[in-house]
């Protein structure tokens, strides 16, 4: 298994969130990750809600993080399964996310961002 050991890295991946500290965060990812998320789709629609590469997923963290000022995650749930992990937290503005993360020696190599539809 590739994926390091789950709570472990939840642990580090939301302190680092609730830190704004991308550079922590991107520490988890590998340099040709793919990311897709409903919110990169509004911050950087251009995106079509998927993110290319480290240089542009940092781009993008840093433009959400300018428009969220408040931004603070709260861990719910753990799951782990074979080389992946998903995180199942809630917002500042309550929404629910489970992201779910695939890793390749180690390193988040594609990760998608659920939100919860109402």
């Amino acid at each position: 298994m590739t994926a390091p050991e789950p709570r472990t890295f939840a642990d580090q991946w939301i302190k680092a969130w609730n830190a704004r500290d991308v550079e922590a965060v991107l520490a988890h990812y590998a340099d040709d990750v793919v990311f897709t998320s409903p919110t990169a789709l509004r911050v950087v629609p251009e995106s079509g809600g998927t993110v290319g590469g480290k240089e542009a997923l940092r781009s993008y963290w840093t433009l959400a993080l300018e428009a969220n000022p408040d931004l603070k995650f709260e861990l719910l749930e753990v799951y782990a399964g074979v080389d992946t992990i998903a995180l199942h937290y809630r917002n500042q503005r309550g929404g629910l996310i489970v992201e779910v993360l695939t890793f390749l020696d180690g390193l988040v190599a594609v990760g998608h961002a659920t939100h919860l539809q109402h």
